[in-house]
């Protein structure tokens, strides 16, 4: 590939001078994505470039105080397993608000009408605010299977602008298999519960929640031994015999504990297991009790005894197995979004981070630089230059993380909606990717004056 020192050197120059960085000299592809060829859509070409790759950044321990830092420190997070026999009404009121609030601004509906104000009323009495309990007794249980938190209870899907249909205000994350989570109130149809995960709180279908005694519940989510997907969304495999943990999405840094009670010689679920791990998995009964099943996870499918170790080169390894994959507001489209996919891939890794960009970007429980407009512009650059692999930036709204550098130029992956970059005439480019994307940062854009440099709140640096 041609070099880029040139488009190096031309992006330091209009930046110090408070300018768009224009992809002059910087190879630009038929995708139009600059500077970008095939080889660099392979995680090998960025680990080949790294010294000391495969050296450990973080050991268990030092990602083990991270995580009690987050739980401690972060208010985005939430201590289930030490919460009150009863909760007043005035906690769980101010959880569902925080989300279940009638929304000021129109919303459109798939087909690009307007969602109506008797739609809304409806989503609001269903809500069933003013039926919360002086106290309530919070009800523990697990996730299913994956299962899409709303912020109101209602599958209706609804948009900011007809016919943009990429991002559904009322979808807010996901829940994986074996989650655990109390519910604090039920929606006025029955059909919706609110739940409190440790990294969220809001609406979940009702029959995705299994309900258990908390002792077994935290027992399970303890348990060992266990495994950690490291693929990006394997399937447990298919099973007539169980349909419940038959083809079980599990997504990247999920942990599942194994079955160890059962005889290795013996099929399970009509086949022998030799060539999978026994996993345990919740199910829910005829009456939404809890129980656990055992599922075979094909020794093929990518899965570790444990989280990996936290080096640059699993960073980058396992941020591609993303890579194409759909752009998905809150988890949603079967994929995730920019916070989502950043904290799926460092959750492989054991390291358990608040879920939305904001929190992440502020989060009192990890190291970061923030930014606000009192930095200079040459501050802002000099950081950008000063960017190691794993780093993740952050500018409002999104995310990046950091893979690498080319002639000194920070490349970045993730999950993007689009890019924006001045031409060599000076002309706006927009591209739109919808997806997983590697791509050079100091040429992007934000708006027809800022770059994404100009606009960097955050630098976070999991070290």
């Amino acid at each position: 590939m041609t070099t880029l020192r040139h488009t190096l050197l031309a992006a330091m120059l209009l930046l110090s001078l408070g300018g768009a960085v224009a992809a002059r000299d910087t190879p630009v592809p038929p995708s139009g994505i600059p500077g970008i060829s095939d080889a660099q859509l392979s995680p090998e070409f960025w680990v080949a470039r790294l010294p000391d790759a495969d050296k450990v950044v973080l050991d268990t321990a030092a990602i083990a105080a991270i995580n009690e830092r987050v739980a401690t420190l972060d208010p985005s997070m939430h201590d289930i397993r030490h919460l009150p026999a009863a909760l007043p009404r005035e906690q769980v009121k101010g959880w569902i608000e925080k989300l279940t609030s009638r929304p000021g601004k129109p919303l459109f509906d798939i087909e690009g009408k307007p969602v109506t104000a008797t739609a809304i009323d409806a989503v609001m009495t269903n809500a069933a605010l003013t039926a919360i309990p002086a106290q309530v007794t919070p009800r523990y249980g697990m996730a299913t299977r994956r299962g899409a938190l709303r912020g109101y209870p209602t599958d209706l899907r609804v948009f900011s602008h007809a016919g943009d249909t990429d991002i559904d205000r009322f979808q807010e994350s996901t829940l994986f298999p074996g989650d655990p989570l109390v519910v604090v109130h039920t929606s006025q149809d029955g059909k919706w519960v609110f739940v409190v995960s440790p990294r969220y709180a809001a609406w979940m279908h009702a029959d995705e929640v299994a309900y258990g005694e908390p002792a077994a519940v935290f027992a399970h989510a303890d348990a060992t031994p266990y495994r950690i997907v490291t693929g990006a969304r394997p399937l447990t495999v298919y099973t007539p015999e169980a349909p419940a943990v038959s083809e079980l999405q599990l997504d990247m840094g999920t942990r599942v504990p194994l079955d160890t009670s059962l005889p290795q010689d013996q099929p399970v679920n009509g086949q022998s297991p030799y060539t999978s791990w026994v996993l345990s998995l919740p199910v829910r009964g005829a009456q939404g009790a809890l129980s656990f099943h055992p599922a075979l996870l094909q020794r093929n499918q990518d899965s570790s005894a444990d989280y990996l170790p936290l080096t640059r080169a699993n960073i980058v390894r396992q941020a591609f197995k993303f890579l194409g994959e759909r752009y998905g507001w809150g988890h949603a489209y079967n994929g995730r979004d920019c916070s989502g996919f950043v904290s799926d891939v460092y959750r492989s890794m054991g390291v358990q981070m608040p879920r939305n960009t904001r929190d992440q970007s502020i989060s009192p429980g990890l190291t970061h630089t923030v930014y606000t407009d009192k930095d200079s512009h040459d501050a802002r650059v000099k950081a950008a230059m000063a960017l190691e692999v794993g780093d993740l930036v952050y500018i409002p709204g999104h995310v990046m993380m950091v893979i690498g550098k080319i002639d000194g130029e920070p490349y970045v992956i993730h999950d993007v909606g689009g890019m924006s970059y001045r031409q060599a005439d000076g002309s706006l480019r927009r591209i739109k990717l919808n997806e997983v994307s590697v791509t050079p940062l100091l040429p992007m854009m934000f708006s027809d004056d800022k770059t994404f440099v100009d606009r960097m709140t955050s630098i976070v640096r999991i070290r």
